[in-house]
């Protein structure tokens, strides 16, 4: 069931005071510098009932919770009768205001849903009607009765003019945001979608790899025990060591791709086992983790994505060093990585959650999506900053409870 939020039953009792002003500025106008014979206690009783109704909904607009749009329609039926009320009272269809029952229909049409702004406008329809049927002639003014009429409709059309303005640019701004979290979800869904057909195409290579792994483990384990010269010997060890990383991360994806099973790794080997795959790397590793700690398997991936990318950036930039700190504070598990590259290329705008978008010239554009994507799935979040002279600094924020299961 379509619903309207309370901040529009807040902006109208916020008009019904401005409303309750203007009303009581102008009886106190005609009755005093005009002249003009009205019946005061009608219009002060009119006036007095829409405040003590105003105070009411003020206070229930504040309350928590949406409000349903027939809770909106009934706001806005007593604004149909107390202006009916008052414009019979002060000239009927002759007195110059009695053009605001189509600011109210404006006002229903900006915010309420279709059937209730017809509502609306029938009642409107209903109480101009009855103002025309029994509305109490204005009493003769001697030779100023049409400047009366006449300011009556300028001051009109200022009031009128106004809520209009002001609920069209809150519509207008309220679009603009809609747009853009629009705009946001459909890059978001082009890069879930994008990384759904990256997964499953990864998880096929997975299963083709294997056998060519299982080749080479032979193959270096031949040339080792075959080999006369040490360092041949020591090369194919080292060999070997990374086919063993290669073929576990082969098997530990195939095994990602059942949803039924849940890994856990320890942060402490996944930093162990880059390093063994990027030896030319210095890492400068700081802080510490709980030996109890063992955290969901796309974590580990995310940080070996975080560092890969920093250790690509370091090397363009003729570095090596990295830096990792990894610690928990509170019940939350915080990694810093930083570079010391050449930080953002100004001639390609930055978007980190864009799949296969990079400024890389060999990268692939999936390291700062897929972490973008763990972030959010363990429900976390990343800041990137430029770090002086040169470099950036990653930082990630994990809940631990997401992440462990800790004793």
């Amino acid at each position: 069931m379509l619903t309207t939020t309370p901040s529009f039953l807040r902006t109208l009792c916020n008009l019904r005071w401005v409303a309750i002003v203007g009303q009581a500025v102008t009886v106190l106008v005609a009755l005093g510098p005009l002249g003009i014979a009205l019946p005061r206690w009608p219009l002060w009783g009119g006036i007095g009932a829409l405040a003590l109704f105003n105070v009411y909904a003020t206070w229930r607009s504040r309350r928590p919770g949406e409000e349903r749009p027939g809770e909106a329609f009934a706001h806005m039926l007593v604004d149909v009768a107390v202006l009916s009320w008052l414009v019979a009272w002060s000239g009927g269809i002759g007195n110059p205001f009695s053009s605001m029952f189509l600011l109210l229909i404006a006002v229903s049409a900006l915010a309420l849903p279709l059937r209730w702004v017809l509502a609306t406008g029938v009642a409107c329809l209903l109480g101009y009607v009855m103002t025309a049927v029994f509305g109490r002639p204005l009493p003769h003014l001697h030779g100023g009765q049409f400047n009366v009429h006449l300011w009556g409709m300028a001051v009109n059309f200022v009031l009128s003019a106004g809520v209009v303005l002001y609920f069209s640019t809150r519509l207008v701004a309220a679009l603009r945001m809609r747009e853009q979290e629009l705009a946001r979800l459909r890059e978001r869904f082009a890069r879930n979608e994008g990384i759904v057909a990256l997964a499953t195409h990864a998880a096929a290579v997975a299963h083709e790899l294997n056998t060519p792994l299982a080749t080479l483990t032979l193959l270096a384990e031949d040339i080792r025990e075959h080999a006369s010269d040490a360092d041949v010997r020591d090369d194919a060890g080292t060999m070997r060591q990374l086919i063993d990383v290669c073929r576990d991360r082969v098997r530990a994806l195939a095994a990602s791709a059942d949803m039924g099973v849940r890994q856990r790794v320890d942060l402490d080997d996944v930093v162990q086992r880059w390093q063994l795959i990027r030896p030319t790397v210095e890492l400068q590793r700081t802080g510490a983790l709980p030996p109890w700690l063992a955290t969901d398997a796309s974590t580990g991936h995310l940080l070996q994505a975080l560092l890969n990318n920093a250790a690509d950036a370091s090397r363009q930039a003729g570095s090596q060093r990295v830096d990792l700190d990894l610690r928990c504070e509170g019940d939350e598990l915080v990694g810093t990585v930083r570079d010391y590259g050449n930080g953002f290329h100004e001639s390609v705008p930055f978007q980190s959650e864009q799949l296969f978008r990079t400024s890389k010239p060999e990268g692939m554009g999936v390291g700062l999506a897929l972490s973008h994507a763990t972030i959010e799935r363990l429900g976390g979040r990343m800041t990137m900053r430029a770090v002086p002279p040169k470099g950036v600094q990653v930082q990630f924020r994990l809940p631990v409870a997401g992440n462990d299961e800790s004793p």
